[in-house]
């Protein structure tokens, strides 16, 4: 059965009435009061009105005849070609949290109540034009800050068109565009960004670029430093010549992009790896690490590299169908070597004597006992010695007696 029109569709109404133009995608219509609203507009030039309830979509097949409209069932936007866009797409979602023992599809948006406006909020830009708009009611129920953090993360801005309040709760009507940096990412050809993580100092998107996963890192709102961006540019193009880092691919006023690293953070490897592969890892970050010495960068958080530092899973061989019909496939496959990739570099900067070595000492002595359950006993004294002696002779026969302590 079709959602009954009530406080909240009159909210989003009326803007639709004020604000809908070109063509308009309209989510969830229900009783296809926001399509038919639409379609009778002038700036309005077509609308595709989409509900999973088929029921509802049969009720609006029957009671609204306009020729602007089209009506289709649908999850959101699962049945909505990906190279569509729209000038204007309306959402009134189901955002009362979840109760067992009413389960509708036109109230209910999740456990907590805005699941279903996450889903949209994430897919929604790649379905708006640049210049386009997204109309949006939805009830402090909800949980309004976390809706507001939701637009954030997905790189769309917003604006407070209208409130209401009835009974027990606050309805709201949201004007939401695309912000700046997700149209300067779009014109240079990334595709469905989204949200993916956060530091202290940047927030990362992830995307599609030339047929690539990619990662943009940006500067957070709420951050006071200034170049960090800028500088971790400068500081790929220079790494990428020597293999150190993610590769760069572009950057802007205040993100820079680069390839995405597949695999998972060195502190969360390190307690499901094999000795082998462990002491490896190792090896690489102090390979590295001296490089990076000896380049005179200094990373500055060697000794805690938690999240700096990430390793990706090896390849391993296949046997081809010759090899296969011949019987010459072996028990045993040889693994690949792990490819350890160090990340965030907005900090780094020259210096006369960098501790990159002797900082990853620290971390190694700070992961001893887990190392030494691996079968990795390593000396302390015998560490602490010859990171002592690469302070004053950072050279490579130095690193050669610090990498044979670990095996």
């Amino acid at each position: 059965m079709a959602y009954e029109p009530r406080e909240d569709s009159f909210l989003l109404q009326e803007q639709v009435k004020k604000l809908a133009k070109g063509s308009v995608l309209d989510v969830g219509t229900g009783s296809g009061i926001q399509a038919e609203t639409a379609a009778k507009k002038k700036s309005v030039s077509k609308v595709l009105a989409v509900d999973i309830d088929k029921e509802a979509i049969d009720f609006c097949r029957a009671t609204i005849k306009h020729r602007k409209i089209k009506f289709i069932v649908g999850d959101l936007f699962s049945n909505i070609k990906n190279k569509e866009k729209f000038d204007t797409i309306i959402f009134n979602p189901p955002y009362l949290p979840e109760d067992p023992a009413l389960k509708d599809l036109a109230l209910a948006g999740g456990r907590r109540g805005y699941e279903v406006l996450e889903r949209f909020l994430r897919e929604a830009g790649k379905f708006l034009k640049p210049d386009g708009i997204i109309l949006l009611v939805f009830s402090s129920l909800t949980n309004k800050n976390k809706v507001d953090s939701l637009i954030e993360e997905n790189l769309l801005g917003f604006r407070e068109l209208a409130t209401e309040h009835i009974f027990f709760e606050d309805l709201y009507a949201y004007l939401i565009v695309k912000k700046p940096l997700l149209k300067e990412l779009e014109k240079k050809g990334v595709r469905a960004v989204r949200y993916f993580a956060r530091g202290k100092r940047g927030v990362v998107y992830v995307g599609e670029f030339r047929g690539k996963k990619v990662a943009i890192k940006t500067k957070k709102k709420e951050s006071f430093a200034t170049g960090r961006m800028k500088n971790e540019a400068r500081m790929l193009k220079l790494l990428n010549k020597y293999k150190i880092g993610p590769k760069f691919l572009f950057a802007g006023k205040n993100y820079v992009a680069y390839e995405f690293v597949r695999g998972e953070y060195l502190a969360r490897l390190l307690p499901a790896a094999r000795k082998k592969e462990v002491a490896l890892v190792l090896k690489s970050a102090l390979q590295q690490c001296f490089k990076l010495d000896q380049l005179g960068i200094s990373k500055d958080e060697m000794h805690h590299p938690f999240k700096h530092i990430i390793v990706g899973e090896p390849k391993v061989s296949q046997p081809d169908s010759k090899q296969k019909r011949a019987g010459l496939v072996e028990k045993k496959v040889k693994r690949a070597t792990f490819k350890v990739t160090f990340i965030d570099f907005e900090r780094a900067h020259k210096m006369k004597k960098p501790h990159n070595v002797t900082q990853f000492c620290q971390y190694v002595l700070s992961v001893r006992r887990l190392l030494a359950r691996k079968g990795i006993n390593i000396s302390k004294q015998r560490l602490i010695s010859l990171a002592r002696l690469y302070q004053t002779k950072p050279a490579q026969a130095t690193l050669g007696k610090i990498l044979g302590v670990i095996k």
